[in-house]
């Protein structure tokens, strides 16, 4: 296996525990990749949660290491790159009222009809990413431990999301993260957010690698992998760390390349 030029990651229960910021280690690691390799994140999370997570916890990353983050909001419909001073969009593709309007109404009356909508959640259930519309069945700011057993085998998300899907055909209804749906532009997905980036950055698809887990079909992260993409399933962002000290030396060689 040729060591890949682009290394991609989803974020929640990849890199960091749900909407929390990822751990020392993950954060030095990842300043190490990008000393060395391209960095992407691509992930359902909105760009606020990947600046709190990720971007603030890299401590005194220089612009040439941020020149090769890559950030990829609500599953790949929105791009930024670092322009020198901050993080820029590239695209954005924005749903119309519309289509937001469709697809809250459908979440919540199927939710609802279903027994799926909690009457005390942790948050709002419902919110309105710009280019994505995400239910939390429990709510933004539930915690991991409740959220992972809400929905253990998937079931719950799936029966949603094809009721939902059923009312919204212009539009791409996922399962997402353990309690979430993500709505977003027919046809933009982790995949279209990946070959997106193959054309920006001229890397190929094969010279990229991915780390997900929810990589299973059905899965908001199979996309990737159905691509084409090299992709390594992971459990946790403990996981993730343990596969990328087994990465990170393998692509120490390409050091003196990058920085000659």
């Amino acid at each position: 296996m040729t060591a890949p030029r682009l290394v991609a990651f989803d974020l929640d229960d990849t890199l960091a525990p749900s909407k929390s910021a990822i751990d020392p280690r993950i954060a030095s690691q990842l300043r190490s990749l990008l000393r060395l390799v391209d960095v992407a994140i691509i992930s359902g999370g909105n760009e606020d949660q990947f600046r709190s997570q990720v971007v603030d916890r890299l401590g005194d990353a220089d612009a040439a290491e941020l020149s090769r983050l890559h950030l990829l909001p609500t599953c790949g419909t929105r791009y930024l790159r670092h322009d020198g001073s901050d993080f820029v969009a590239i695209y954005a593709h924005d749903l119309s009222e519309e289509e937001k309007t469709s697809a809250l109404r459908a979440l919540r009356e199927e939710a609802e009809r279903l027994g799926l909508w909690e009457a005390d959640p942790w948050g709002e259930i419902l919110e309105d990413r710009g280019s994505q519309i995400t239910f939390s069945a429990l709510g933004q700011q539930a915690p991991g431990t409740a959220k992972h057993a809400w929905d253990p085998d998937g079931a719950k998300r799936l029966t949603l999301r094809d009721a939902v899907a059923a009312r919204l055909p212009g539009l791409e209804v996922r399962a997402g993260g353990s309690t979430s749906i993500d709505i977003t532009r027919a046809g933009i997905d982790k995949a279209y957010g990946m070959t997106s980036l193959a054309e920006h950055t001229g890397i190929p698809l094969a010279d990229m690698l991915f780390f997900g887990d929810r990589l299973d079909e059905g899965g908001n992260d199979y996309p990737v992998l159905a691509l084409g993409v090299r992709s390594i399933a992971v459990t946790s962002w403990e996981d993730t760390a343990d596969q990328l000290d087994l990465l990170l030396p393998t692509l120490q060689p390409q050091l003196g390349a990058r920085t000659s």
